[in-house]
């Protein structure tokens, strides 16, 4: 009985360090991939990229899709593509897209607008009600969208690269609105595997008929395959072990770090500024947030 009673606070002790190291190091390595794009992008194109990263984090997750395969029919697999097509293959090209176009930080702080598009598509499509929080969250999501869409860097205006970046978002919200209603009951990081599996043959043909024909350079490669097997692969696994211990609404406090990281990184890295009007729109999206969750269900 002493011995159970003395295992339970180590435990509870463990999980006070552990959560919010795990929550740090999942927010720098999806913060880094913003990063890796904006160095593999210019080399690769955003197709060919993607074709990389999709492969990569799927075959990282495989075992996991082998041990659950029973729970995989061949009738689900039409709905798993589609899923992986709105929730991986088109944002993901997206991002990288936008990452030939403009600083790292501009796709890390569109990034966190899916929170506020996975309530919005909710109320639209699903019928869930969005609560006045919500909505002054929504609103002022959307007004730092527009500051970091009017803002510029090196004179060049980021207005596309931000378009692209809030697309991606809105498509995150539709696939996790999807996912949740869709494929309730199966192991998350099996259906990541799936999804990201048949992400990787839609955009099989695509990427083939683009790829590059100049030589990529060793950097470009090794940001492609950090991007592939850290930033997808071994970011889901962290991220699921984070929602089985502490649950979803905790786990998801790392969209708080993701911006933060990739601004930090691009800045200590690649040399690229903070403009005013990415920290005021990092701000009020970030703020708005943060808004959206209090008082959320766990």
């Amino acid at each position: 009985m002493a011995a159970g009673a003395a295992a339970a606070p180590r435990g509870r002790l463990a999980g006070d360090w552990l959560t919010p190291l795990e929550l740090s190091l999942l927010g720098a390595i999806w913060g880094a991939s913003f990063l890796f794009m904006r160095v593999a992008a210019p080399d690769f194109g955003a197709v060919a990229l993607v074709e990389v990263r999709l492969a990569l984090g799927a075959l990282v997750l495989l075992p996991f899709l082998w041990r659950a395969r029973a729970a995989f029919p061949a009738t689900l697999w039409p709905r798993l593509a589609l899923i992986g097509a709105i929730n991986s293959a088109v944002p993901f090209v997206l991002f990288a897209w936008a990452a030939r176009h403009a600083p790292a930080g501009i796709g890390a702080i569109t990034n966190s607008m899916a929170v506020l598009f996975t309530a919005l598509v909710g109320f639209l499509f699903f019928g869930e009600r969005i609560g006045r929080r919500s909505a002054v969250a929504l609103v002022a999501g959307f007004a730092g969208v527009l500051v970091l869409a009017g803002g510029k860097t090196a004179g060049a205006s980021t207005g596309w690269a931000v378009a692209a970046g809030t697309a991606a978002a809105f498509l995150y919200g539709i696939g996790a609105n999807l996912v949740r209603r869709q494929l309730t009951g199966l192991p998350p990081a099996a259906v990541a595997a799936a999804t990201l599996s048949c992400a990787a043959l839609l955009v099989l043909p695509l990427a083939l008929s683009r790829w590059p024909q100049q030589p990529i350079p060793a950097a470009s490669w090794l940001s492609a395959a950090a991007l592939g097997v850290l930033c997808t692969g071994v970011a889901f696994v962290l991220f699921y072990r984070l929602i089985r211990r502490v649950g979803s609404a905790r786990a998801a406090g790392v969209t708080y770090l993701v911006p933060l990281f990739g601004v930090t990184w691009a800045w200590m890295l690649l040399g690229e500024p903070l403009t005013w009007s990415m920290a005021a729109a990092g701000a009020l999206i970030l703020g708005s947030v943060a808004l959206s969750q209090r008082g959320a269900p766990r």
